[in-house]
């Protein structure tokens, strides 16, 4: 281990494998080390299902009903994947918009060692209820949703964001697009507070309304993304990952592997060894590490970080689908601030042993939102109610961590807790955000892929 690395990168959760996968692809010498004998850190999943309760100081172990222990592969944060552009079942092209953690695993060929289901529905609550999304001007037509006027401002909506082209101004209908206010182009088509919420939060994947009072672009973005992804499967705009998320981080892994990269599991760390205000090594068992930059999950610095709040999760076993869902073996539901006396939504994920992380005719749905009261098992109880009868419920509160500085003068990157959402989407802002304050340059998807080909050569991309 007395040796001198580009980067060493502390834990192996998704941001880490990513950014170690990512810097192995660009020809740096790197070491990714955690002190956990397995993979995924704080987003690992969990088999067989004894661990889960065992982790989760339950008495008892699983009854005879739930199946197999082993058959179960349990997600302690659960996130979907944005489809648009999602290999094996298809291609990428330039002019589509692509989920995030869909381009990054495009572009590094993870995507090798995954297969994929696609999530088999979207849903909105109102008023007490669950509703299919709608994003499609046929869907919004069809849906209980709106009443019949607000249907056809809603599909006119929907048709100017689906012709919006951002280089060409005839589509902009009196729109400035890095002027006009996400509030303005719900006034111009007279939509409701109702269709509002849905769209920007189900749609536009927004946790608060602050995005209400900003240049629409980015907005009209996120829907143009939604609907694409929709497109291409009919069902829901979702991909997830068969086994379980605990797959993705092992699938960097092995990329960083493949460039190079030095892994050690199971391996403490004794000190962050810093010389004149920056890092210069990591010591394990007596043995220092050197390095120039070092990347980690927060629990690795904690006086270098500071909680931004908390997220509450409750993992939930049933024996059936969600009602309402058309039976569906996987779904999001998304639970509008407003719909709830809230600042924050209310996230549920559900994903079953159409999946194989549960056993047969098991299903495991997670709940999740930010906690803003000093009684969190409370603020989430109208999306337990749509889940009842509940077989085993698993509750915990996590505290989010941030740095507290950029990294740029000690070099120590730590990434930032994974929020309450159902989506990558903003663990994939952290990932571009840290690699462009450790290289000075965004992170260049194309120039990653042309990397690829030196290695593997065109024919086996």
């Amino acid at each position: 281990m007395d040796e001198e690395y580009d980067v060493i990168v502390l834990g192996t959760g998704l941001t880490e494998c990513i950014l170690s996968g990512i810097m192995s692809v660009n020809g740096k010498k790197v070491l990714h080390m955690d002190r956990n004998p397995y993979y995924g850190g704080e987003s690992s999943s969990i088999t067989p299902l004894e661990e889960l309760y065992k982790r989760f100081g339950l008495p008892d172990s699983p009854p005879d009903s739930m199946g197999r222990g082993r058959d179960w592969n349990v997600d302690l944060i659960p996130k979907f994947l944005m489809a648009n552009g999602q290999p094996p079942i298809l291609s990428v092209t330039k002019k589509k918009k692509t989920g995030q953690l869909v381009k990054m695993l495009l572009y590094t060929e993870v995507t090798r060692y995954l297969d994929f289901k696609v999530v088999e529905g979207s849903f909105v609550y109102k008023g007490g209820k669950i509703y299919k999304v709608p994003s499609t001007e046929t869907e919004a037509l069809a849906s209980n949703l709106m009443g019949m006027f607000e249907k056809r401002r809603f599909r006119k909506f929907l048709v100017f964001v689906a012709n919006f082209d951002e280089n060409d101004p005839k589509t902009f209908e009196g729109v400035d697009p890095k002027v006009t206010t996400m509030r303005d182009v719900y006034k111009k088509f007279d939509l409701g507070q109702d269709v509002i919420d849905f769209t920007g939060h189900a749609l536009a994947l927004y946790r608060t309304d602050d995005y209400l009072d900003v240049p629409c672009l980015e907005t009209i973005n996120r829907i143009k993304l939604y609907s694409e992804s929709l497109a291409r499967y009919g069902k829901s705009p979702y991909l997830y990952p068969l086994y379980g998320l605990g797959e993705l981080p092992q699938g960097f892994a092995r990329l960083s592997a493949i460039y190079g990269g030095t892994y050690m599991l199971n391996k403490p760390v004794e000190e962050i060894v810093m010389e004149d205000g920056h890092v210069v090594g990591v010591k394990s068992e007596g043995e220092v590490a050197r390095c120039k930059q070092l990347i980690c999950d927060p629990s690795y610095i904690q006086d270098r970080v500071r909680k931004a709040g908390q997220v509450i999760r409750v993992i939930c076993i049933l024996s059936h689908p969600i009602k309402n869902t058309n039976d569906a073996n996987s779904c999001q539901i998304i639970i509008p601030q407003n719909q709830v006396n809230r600042k924050s939504d209310i996230y549920v994920c559900m994903i079953s042993y159409a999946h194989n992380v549960a056993a047969q005719g098991k299903y495991i749905a997670i709940v999740s939102t930010t906690v803003e009261t000093s009684e969190p098992e409370a603020e989430i109880e109208p999306a337990l109610e749509l889940l009842e009868p509940i077989d085993q419920k698993f509750v915990s509160l996590s505290d989010l961590y941030e740095p507290t500085d950029d990294g740029t003068e000690s070099q120590i990157f730590a990434s930032s807790a994974y929020d309450a959402t159902t989506h990558f989407e903003t663990t994939c802002n952290d990932i571009k955000d840290i690699y462009k304050r450790m290289t000075g340059s965004d992170f260049d998807f194309e120039n990653m892929k042309r990397k690829q080909n030196d290695v593997f050569g065109e024919d086996e991309q």
